[in-house]
């Protein structure tokens, strides 16, 4: 055994374990993790050899032996042969449920309307006024009431000639209208102390425009009439007032208002001059009212009072 002695010395590597490796290690022995580890790995190598080992192949089945086709002539084989008829189908197969009708002839007829009326013996009886002026004209006015709510209203006017047709030699009557206000005017004035006074309201009915107002005298606006398009009396303010207070609109004017549209029964206060004298204006109501007639004379209405 000295030879062994005398040979030289074999020196073992040093391997270094990762460090990654040895904690890896340590956590599962630590956690009793370490078997079911090694267990995975034996399974993960062995399942192939399992599986490989397992199978065996099935062996080819024989090919089925392939006689000669059997021919015609041969007893048994029957041949059918069917004719091809290539085209489309007879019109008198597809059509014969349908009967012929003569296009040329009218088949469908529209509904029959002679003798009908619109709205007939749907109307109430008609309601009937004369009026008689002082120059011998007649003039009847005649109203018919329909089932679906429209009222259709006829004038006839006839003189001691004849009834009036209005043609060019013909004469007849126009009424005029206006709308009449009433107003309520209140007016407050204030002495040098401060101290103010109050009158009692004076209510002008049935004003006509063009109407000063409070007074002819003493005018600060105009009633004017009625706008076009919102049916509201509208005033002109002269240039004595100085201020107005209300809910009143101003229909024309830049610095100041010229033309004053006020809604009734909500009243609007002026300021006249340097302030001591006030007039609160109130519209209670706007009424149409005949102003008068006027004869004319067929289409170029010649107008006369």
């Amino acid at each position: 055994m000295n030879w062994l002695k005398q040979g030289p010395e074999l020196k073992m590597p040093d391997l270094k374990v990762p460090v990654p490796l040895v904690d890896l290690y340590w956590d599962l022995r630590d956690r009793h993790l370490l078997p079911l580890v090694v267990l995975a790995i034996v399974a993960i190598v062995a399942v192939p050899f399992l599986i490989g080992g397992g199978s065996k192949q099935a062996p080819a089945p024989h090919p089925a032996r392939v006689g000669p086709a059997p021919s015609p002539e041969a007893p048994g084989a029957k041949l059918a042969v069917v004719e091809a008829k290539p085209g489309l189908r007879d019109y008198r197969k597809r059509l014969h449920r349908d009967k012929p009708t003569n296009p040329f002839k009218q088949r469908y007829t529209s509904p029959v309307l002679k003798g009908t009326k619109l709205g007939a013996g749907s109307t109430t009886p008609s309601k009937s006024s004369s009026t008689t002026s002082a120059g011998g004209s007649t003039t009847t006015v005649t109203q018919t009431k329909h089932a679906n709510g429209t009222t259709t209203t006829e004038v006839k006017t006839e003189s001691e000639g004849g009834p009036e047709t209005g043609g060019a030699g013909s004469a007849g009557h126009l009424t005029l209208f206006t709308f009449a206000t009433d107003i309520k005017i209140t007016k407050t004035t204030t002495d040098a102390n401060g101290d103010k006074k109050q009158e009692a309201p004076v209510v002008r009915h049935q004003v006509i425009p063009p109407a000063p107002l409070p007074s002819e005298k003493s005018p600060f606006i105009a009633y004017m009439g009625i706008t076009a398009t919102t049916r509201q009396p509208y005033f002109l303010v002269s240039e004595s007032v100085t201020g107005v207070f209300g809910d009143g609109k101003c229909i024309a004017g830049t610095t100041r208002c010229e033309l004053l549209e006020l809604e009734p029964e909500i009243p609007e206060t002026f300021v006249i001059g340097d302030g001591h004298t006030r007039y609160k204006i109130n519209v209670l109501k706007v009424e149409p009212v005949t102003t008068g007639k006027t004869k004319f004379r067929g289409a170029a209405q010649n107008f006369s009072k």
